[in-house]
């Protein structure tokens, strides 16, 4: 039986692998659940995270298909944090190009949260015949003021005022007016060494920042081969380039997704992605159900996000939207 607390369990994956997806990128994916299940495709953060078995817990392994990849640049994908040729739109292509190599006709759900969710809005508002139902997590909509609120310091660096100051300092005192310019520059510049410390800065940062209560588990990543590095990189890449999208575009563009269900999981305390752009989005898709997790930040660990994720899977996994 299935527990909103421990999510499900999956076997190893019954198939991965790399698909070329231009001269210079091949990116790493890889599947779980029912062969001939209800297909899902799970879309990571960061940018620049990377997919794992633990991102399958959310579904039901006898009902559902799901289908994890690494972003360009992220994870198993290569080059690793390789910035040219990386863009939202580049990403949008790669999943549909990876949805056709599959031959699946119809994804039953799309699913991301963070930059996962900047990611599926994207991909369904350009796709959207292809896109049966979107689970959405901790709302990023790619917009300049939700990237100038937490790099900035305006909302997180008030809520946790000593860990902004650590991350802040690092940098020389006439480049703490750009935190992102400055620690992107270090990021794809000369030094190596310093880039790999900078990077370790800059997730620590995020990771300080994204559940209610501090997760040492998650900072334990900092230490992981290439990670820091690579989500450093990546990220700032799509925040110092706007998300390669127009302004507001995500939202503009929601009445592409009329008549797509649209469940939307946002912790009230969330400071890396503020909770305002859940309820703007919200707005601009009004027959979507917002969840508001009153006891919960950013992380889809933390216990009562983890629960509604499941249970918003498992109640997905009982229709036909994928037909």
């Amino acid at each position: 039986m299935t527990s909103t607390t421990t999510g499900h369990v999956h076997t190893e994956a019954f198939d991965d692998g790399y698909l070329q997806v231009s001269p210079l990128h091949k990116i790493y994916y890889h599947q779980y659940g029912k062969a001939d299940g209800k297909p899902v495709m799970f879309l990571h953060g960061g940018p620049g995270s990377q997919t794992s078995i633990a991102n399958t817990v959310f579904f039901d392994p006898s009902v559902y298909r799901v289908v994890l990849l690494d972003q360009r640049g992220s994870g198993k994908s290569r080059p690793i944090a390789e910035i040219k040729e990386n863009t939202t739109q580049l990403l949008v292509q790669d999943v549909e190009t990876l949805r056709e190599k599959l031959g699946i006709k119809k994804w039953h759900m799309v699913f991301g949260g963070s930059w996962g969710s900047t990611l599926a809005l994207a991909y369904a508002e350009t796709h959207p015949r292809v896109v049966g139902s979107l689970v959405l997590r901790g709302i990023f909509l790619g917009e300049k003021q939700e990237v100038a609120k937490s790099t900035s310091g305006s909302l997180s660096g008030q809520l946790r005022p000593q860990e902004y100051e650590e991350f802040l300092s690092y940098l020389p005192e006439e480049k703490r007016g750009d935190p992102l310019q400055a620690f992107h520059e270090m990021f794809v510049g000369e030094d190596r060494v310093k880039a790999e410390e900078a990077a370790r800065v800059w997730v620590k940062w995020e990771k300080s920042t994204s559940t209610l209560l501090l997760d040492e588990d998650a900072l334990a990543k900092l230490d992981e081969d290439n990670y820091s590095i690579r989500f450093a990189t990546m990220e700032t890449h799509y925040f110092v380039n706007g998300a390669f999208l127009e302004d507001q575009q995500l939202c503009k563009n929601a009445y592409k997704l009329k008549g797509i269900p649209v469940s939307i999981v946002q912790g009230r305390y969330d400071i890396v992605c503020a909770p305002d752009s859940a309820w703007r989005l919200h707005k601009a898709l009004p027959e979507s159900k917002l969840y508001w997790i009153p006891d919960a930040g950013h992380s889809s660990t933390e216990p009562s996000t983890f629960k509604k994720l499941v249970e918003i899977c498992d109640e997905y996994a009982k229709s036909d939207l994928h037909l």
